[in-house]
């Protein structure tokens, strides 16, 4: 009997943790900023060539045509955790890009490649410049979540930004750039060229204390 009733104790103890943490998580999610409302392109503006399209479409902002940035207009933000749901056509091209100017071209700002069958062998799951993936880690015109967690940080003495780059829930890497290559700026997607079409839906920031 005495079994018995520890086994029953430790089994509500484990539901309670679990439904605390259960708790948590949800009062976490509630923190999270829609920087996309499913329905137009408020809070966003096209910066690049006039050709190049960017419209919203069953609910997802779609881009298309030549080169091309779209630019959330709110932030700057400095460390936060930042994540959309993305899909990229066979053979196309584009990037998720962070820290990047109010009107960026493509080599401003941190760059989450977005790239499944491209002729570029740097692959979804890469920071472009920094730390390349060349598996693939998502088949072409399948949805995935993207998400980077970023912070300027100390280690070891040392200043530096930390990024965490994540795909589907799995955390890839966590890269150090001792250079703080970039500071607080905007959030941005890439239309790289005629023949990609990238499609973003679900964009959410969580910003963190400094």
């Amino acid at each position: 009997m005495l079994m018995l009733a520890m086994i029953r104790h430790l089994t509500l103890t484990s539901a309670a943790v679990m439904l605390l943490l259960a708790g948590t998580t949800r009062a976490d999610d509630t923190k999270w900023i829609s920087l996309f409302d499913g329905k137009s392109l408020d809070g966003w503006e096209k910066v690049g060539k006039e050709e190049s399209k960017w419209e919203v479409q069953e609910g997802a902002i779609c881009g298309s045509g030549p080169q091309s940035m779209l630019v959330c207009t709110k932030g700057p933000y400095k460390n936060f955790r930042y994540r959309a749901e993305v899909k990229i056509n066979d053979k196309g091209n584009s990037g998720m890009y962070f820290r990047t100017t109010a009107r960026p071209g493509f080599s401003d700002g941190y760059e989450a490649q977005i790239d499944s069958t491209h002729t570029d062998p740097i692959r979804t799951g890469s920071l472009y410049g920094f730390c390349h993936v060349y598996p693939q880690h998502v088949k072409p015109d399948t949805w995935f979540t993207y998400e980077v967690e970023v912070r300027d940080d100390v280690w070891r003495g040392r200043e530096m930004t930390r990024i965490k780059i994540t795909v589907d829930g799995n955390e890839l890497y966590e890269y150090l750039d001792f250079a703080k290559t970039y500071p607080a700026g905007h959030f941005a997607f890439q239309q790289h060229d005629p023949g990609s079409k990238v499609c973003i839906r679900k964009v959410e920031v969580l910003p963190l204390a400094d």
